[in-house]
């Protein structure tokens, strides 16, 4: 009974806290979130006594929204700016949405009134097919002036979105999509990247081609191309150089420690004894079993190769129409070679588990100056990555 008790005082809390909700958005103008929270409220059960707050507050919010809705496209329309038309257009397709997700829950009966609640419904397909059009000449008209007249690619780029705006709501009007193709490329950035090599050091082939392999960079920039390939068909406005400055590689080293270990271990069992020497006996009479300890020890002999390379370098992008460097970015990358092994002598039941991992590996070739070079490029790689993402061409 208590359960039950406490089961609906929590509901009614809850009901209760949703109707205020929803007065609360009425109250300060919010008539779509009122709207929302009656309509979820309304989903189910909604002939049910506590069901009639939210009609009454969904009626109330619809007849005031539709209201205002109506009397800001009046406005607008008498405004005459076609600018003001993807404002009533989108409010028109509101309209025709809102009114959409209501008429399935129709009809709404107000019981104390004996009444279904009131919801003028209206045809907005004629207003937004009359409208899209006016739009969509418009946005159309605009592009193309635009697209004659700008001087700036952000420009380009602003009469893209419009364009892909326009092809969302009127696939490929008067052509639109090669419009769009126009846009986009007068907008790009096209990038010239070159590698340089100030090193005393040669730098293997195949980590240059993958630094320059920005296919495997996993960039994502619509307005930004790179080209470590230049071709002749495209008219570069920056330029990116990587230098390597320095490369530094260590000597091929052998590090050595010797440790000593000991321990007590379990090896086996024997009977409990008293002071006496006598076998203990549990209260069954049976023999009471121990474990054996001994102790054991163990030298542990282990091996470190070790060898590095150190990469410096930087990241340079100069503007191609001024010749003027826009910005440096330093870049340095290392890679670490280090492989351990071990042996022993004694009882390797003393050493501890992150020793023992150790015992029978051997050591292994140095890799040679070359491969400690190429395997410092992914590091760098991440690092001209970062550069890349990170940096914005000031238009």
């Amino acid at each position: 009974m208590k359960k039950l008790l406490l089961l609906f005082t929590v509901f009614a809390i809850a009901s209760c806290s949703s109707v205020k909700k929803t007065e609360k958005a009425l109250n300060t103008g919010n008539y779509d979130q009122a709207i929302n929270i009656a309509l979820n409220k309304l989903r189910t059960n909604k002939d049910k006594k506590g069901k009639q707050p939210y009609i009454l507050m969904l009626e109330e919010a619809f007849g005031k929204v539709v209201e205002r809705d109506i009397n800001a496209v009046n406005y607008l329309q008498q405004d005459g700016n076609p600018a003001n038309l993807e404002r009533i257009y989108n409010t028109y397709l509101s309209m025709r949405e809102r009114q959409e997700r209501i008429k399935p829950l129709l009809p709404l009966y107000l019981v104390e009134q004996g009444r279904n609640a009131n919801f003028l419904m209206d045809n907005y397909d004629q207003r937004i097919v009359t409208t899209k059009d006016k739009l969509s000449k418009y946005l159309y008209n605009n592009a193309k002036s635009l697209l004659s007249s700008a001087q700036r690619k952000a420009d380009y780029r602003q009469v893209y979105e419009n364009l892909v705006y326009l092809d969302k709501i009127n696939p490929n009007y008067n052509n639109t999509r090669a419009l769009i193709e126009e846009a986009h490329l007068k907008g790009t950035d096209f990038v010239k990247v070159t590698m340089k090599n100030s090193t005393n050091v040669v730098i293997p082939k195949r980590l240059e081609a993958d630094l320059l392999n920005f296919g495997t960079y996993g960039l994502d920039d619509l307005w930004t191309v790179y080209h470590s390939q230049p071709q002749k068909t495209v008219k570069y406005d920056y330029a990116m150089e990587v230098t390597l400055r320095e490369i530094n590689i260590s000597p091929e080293k052998v590090r050595e420690r010797q440790l000593e270990r000991e321990k007590l271990v379990k090896d086996g069992w024997e009977y409990l004894l008293d002071e006496d020497g006598n076998v203990v006996k549990d209260e069954e009479g049976n023999k009471v079993k121990v474990d054996k300890m001994v102790k054991v020890r163990c030298e542990y002999y282990e091996f470190t190769q070790f060898k590095a390379t150190n990469v410096v370098g930087n990241v340079q992008y100069r503007n191609l129409r001024t010749k003027q460097l826009l910005e440096a970015f330093p870049i340095a990358s290392e890679y670490v070679f280090e492989h351990i092994y071990a042996n022993y002598s004694g009882d390797k039941r003393a050493l501890e588990n992150d020793l023992v991992r150790y015992l029978g590996l051997q050591a292994v070739p140095f890799p040679t100056n070359e491969q400690m070079v190429f395997d410092s490029g992914e590091d760098l790689k991440n690092k001209i990555k970062g550069i890349i993402t990170n940096y914005r061409f000031q238009q």
